[in-house]
């Protein structure tokens, strides 16, 4: 029998099989078939439509001559509202299955969409050691384009697929953040269009307050248009040790310890149960041991996180030598490890070897396919949570994660959380080590229930003064989240910049409480 007739018997099998299981079964108890036959392809022609627009900037540097008049059309559009009589709240026209949270944002069907086209990075001073970019610019796209000029930024968050805007809106995170803080903190300057139409730039000494509020703020102080990010001397290796810990208290002395030494470039930790772990600590370098180099960023490599796993069931320590663009986004690949969830057999050899080059699918995509029956799988029966908290809290959270959750793995990744203005900073007056507990996954616990076990977690992250990220679902009344977050500066300005009619409060865009 041909190719050809194999694969057309295939396909009508499978359109049988779909047609008796019900499209709503496969979607909701066997999803990997929709992801690895539709969604996996079309994230290829998306990688590859991103690749050849930044290539095509790149070679016609257009984004710099553009830029002014890409933001001048969004001023139009603000003033476009307000001669309408800004009878509408405004919010970006980006589509809500684009971004990377998980949450739907049913706003932008009621809300003023202002559209905005800004994806290319603008300039690269080496004098200053600074990056201006556009708010969609992603961090694969950043790092792919910085590294070949011996550059990177302090701060690279995750998913490729994440955006400086996002990032500086909401925020961002990685195993370096307990040198440099987080994404905000690497920040020099903010370019906002405000709710009157006007371009306002914004940093430390010029309109300071206005810098210190935009984090976290969710858009709803002004659209920005524009970042300067700090950079730093990219080397082209991460000298990376694992470390496996057992006995929860072995592993929180471990983690803390290994967190406040500024020699270590990098700090991780992934929990694999109450009582296991594995930290890991890097270094930047140029020079690297051939036989311990592992390009984990390869399609055909193992998730990093079984890899990582391996060190722990055979209780070794390990060395190696990871390509810095290789450990960046050395959880991409699998999502962290959602992936497991979706394409149950995606780590196993056969499938990376013949398929490994399509993973992951888009996010956006997955969001954008996921209808109702799965979304509300998710909602009742998945967690994706990051909880920061003071370090020295670090042991009694573990503990409550395990209790009110039990989703394993957790990640752990501290950082210097400075004591400056805004929406979140230390109860002291001093900068504090904190740490980002990520939980990802289906809990284990019996009596999981979403809306209650979540509400039990946020309780006690405000009692150790800690903060939740604002991308995942958000079950706080009104009074409890700006208990958790300090107000007092965003909402001077809302007042101050006419904000109120113009885009909603930060708690209206994000909490369920609030949505529902």
């Amino acid at each position: 029998m041909s190719p050809v007739w194999s694969l057309g018997a295939g396909l009508l099998l499978l359109l049988l099989w779909v047609r008796h299981r019900g499209l709503e079964a496969v979607l909701v108890h066997h999803r990997w078939v929709f992801v690895c036959l539709f969604l996996l392809p079309l994230s290829i022609l998306f990688d590859v439509y991103y690749q050849l627009r930044a290539w095509a900037v790149w070679r016609l540097h257009s984004a710099p001559r553009l830029h002014a008049q890409r933001v001048r059309h969004i001023q139009a559009q603000v003033r476009e509202w307000k001669d309408e009589g800004s009878k509408r709240y405004m919010c970006t026209g980006r589509p809500g299955w684009l971004t990377v949270s998980l949450r739907v944002g049913k706003y932008k069907k009621t809300h003023k969409n202002i559209m905005i086209n800004l994806m290319d990075v603008l300039e690269v001073d080496s004098e200053r050691q600074v990056v201006r970019v556009e708010p969609l610019v992603t961090m694969g796209q950043l790092t792919a384009y910085l590294n070949p000029m011996g550059w990177t930024i302090p701060v690279v968050p995750e998913l490729d697929d994440l955006t400086v805007g996002g990032l500086i809106m909401g925020t961002g995170i990685e195993s370096s953040s307990h040198i440099y803080g987080l994404f905000q903190h690497t920040c020099v300057a903010y370019e906002l269009v405000l709710a009157d139409g006007s371009l306002v730039r914004c940093s430390p000494t010029e309109n300071s307050d206005l810098f210190y509020a935009v984090p976290w703020s969710c858009g709803t102080l002004g659209f920005l248009v524009a970042a300067e990010i700090k950079m730093i001397p990219a080397k082209k290796f991460v000298k990376i040790h694992y470390k496996p810990v057992r006995g929860l208290q072995n592993v929180c002395e471990e983690f803390t310890e290994e967190s406040k030494k500024k020699e270590n470039s990098f700090v991780e930790g992934l929990v694999y149960s109450l009582e296991e772990a594995v930290i890991m600590t890097g270094v930047l370098t140029d020079e690297a041991e051939p036989s311990k180099i592992n390009r984990i960023g390869n399609y055909y490599k193992p998730w990093f996180f079984k890899h990582v796993e391996k060190y722990l069931k055979d209780d070794r320590t390990g060395t190696e030598y990871i390509p810095a663009r290789h450990y960046y986004h050395r959880h991409t690949r699998s999502i962290f490890w959602e992936l497991q969830d979706i394409i149950p057999f995606g780590n196993n050899p056969v499938f990376r070897y013949l398929f490994g080059w399509m993973v992951p699918p888009k996010i956006s995509l997955l969001k954008l396919t996921q209808g109702e029956a799965i979304r509300k799988l998710y909602e009742q029966h998945h967690v994706v949570q990051d909880m920061l908290v003071p370090m020295k809290s670090l042991e009694k959270s573990i503990q409550t994660f395990h209790d009110d959750l039990n989703v394993y793995p957790l990640w752990l990744c501290p950082f210097i959380l400075p004591n400056n203005p805004g929406m979140v900073h230390p109860k002291g007056d001093e900068a504090e080590l904190y740490v980002d507990i990520g939980a990802y996954g289906e809990p284990k616990r019996k009596q999981f229930e979403a809306r209650a076990s979540m509400r039990q977690m946020e309780k006690f992250v405000r009692s150790v003064h800690g903060f939740q990220m604002l991308y995942a679902d958000c079950y706080m009344t009104r009074e409890e989240f700006w208990d958790m977050f300090d107000g007092s500066l965003y909402h001077k300005l809302r007042e101050q910049m006419n904000c109120k009619d113009a885009f909603p409060e930060v708690y209206d865009k994000i909490c369920k409480a609030a949505r529902h």
